[in-house]
């Protein structure tokens, strides 16, 4: 007998379903996204290597089996930072499998303000390599001088397109291509990455099999407001066909037809 959940939704691009209740927080221009105090890196390097790494390894594979494949396509890139576009269907493992995949990397997740009041993880984000969206045009420039910054120091910035929680979604959502704007203005290599989900002999939670596929670059030949769009359909195109080798389903999720659907 099939017990899967079943969530109806209106919005694919504004419906929220992370288990996950969030307060708003408010981005400004005071947020400091670079720390240069030696005590602040300091403080990077031990949550991040010493306490994030080895429990994002024990978490995904015990619980998940997680799995990566296709992976040596970032190979030739190891020295080159880059941004790395994935779907966003868990609450705790998203933070987690992008460090999963070139583990010799550092990465910084671009997440929600409101994540940073997530107890008791929320304020320790930051020194694990958060990146909260900004609230205006100054903190934005704050915001993308960091991305900019990483990239150069040979990091990978981690994007999460469809933006909105939706969990063991085995689809891609539409995404808008805002996102895209930034590996084309800094000329840095795109690759995307695609969860998906099997059944498991054991155990209540599937399986994981995360695909990573790129680079993807700009289309120089284009106008410049085509390149975003050209690049960020040339991503979802390709997560959509790795979403589609997933076997097995925890949640249905059906469109409502109207309000009282």
């Amino acid at each position: 007998m099939d017990k899967r959940r079943i969530i109806y939704y209106s919005d694919e691009l504004n419906d929220e379903f992370s288990v996950t209740p969030l307060q708003d927080r408010y981005i400004d221009e005071n947020y400091v996204y670079i720390q240069k105090s030696f005590i602040k890196r300091l403080t990077h390097l031990f949550w991040y290597r010493a306490v994030a790494m080895p429990l994002a390894y024990l978490y995904t594979r015990t619980t998940f089996a997680h799995e990566i494949r296709n992976a040596e396509v970032m190979e030739p890139y190891k020295d080159v930072g880059y941004f790395l576009y994935g779907n966003h269907t868990q609450d705790i493992a998203d933070a987690l499998i992008p460090n999963m995949i070139d583990k010799g990397r550092d990465k910084y997740v671009v997440v929600n303000p409101a994540n940073l009041n997530v107890k008791p993880i929320g304020p320790i984000l930051p020194s694990l390599g958060a990146l909260p969206l900004p609230g205006n045009l100054k903190a934005n420039r704050n915001f993308t001088d960091a991305i900019s910054k990483r990239i150069g120091e040979g990091a990978g910035i981690v994007i999460y397109p469809e933006a909105h929680i939706w969990p063991y979604y085995t689809h891609i959502r539409p995404f808008k291509d805002t996102s895209f704007e930034y590996p084309i203005r800094m000329s840095a290599p795109t690759f995307c990455f695609t969860n998906t989900y099997h059944k498991k002999k054991h155990g209540r939670e599937p399986k994981i099999i995360t695909y990573v596929d790129g680079p993807f670059f700009a289309d120089e030949g284009l106008p410049p407001r085509e390149r975003r769009k050209d690049l960020r359909d040339r991503v979802y195109e390709k997560m959509k066909e790795r979403a589609a080798l997933s076997t097995f389903k925890v949640i249905e999720y059906i469109k409502k037809e109207n309000e009282n659907g």
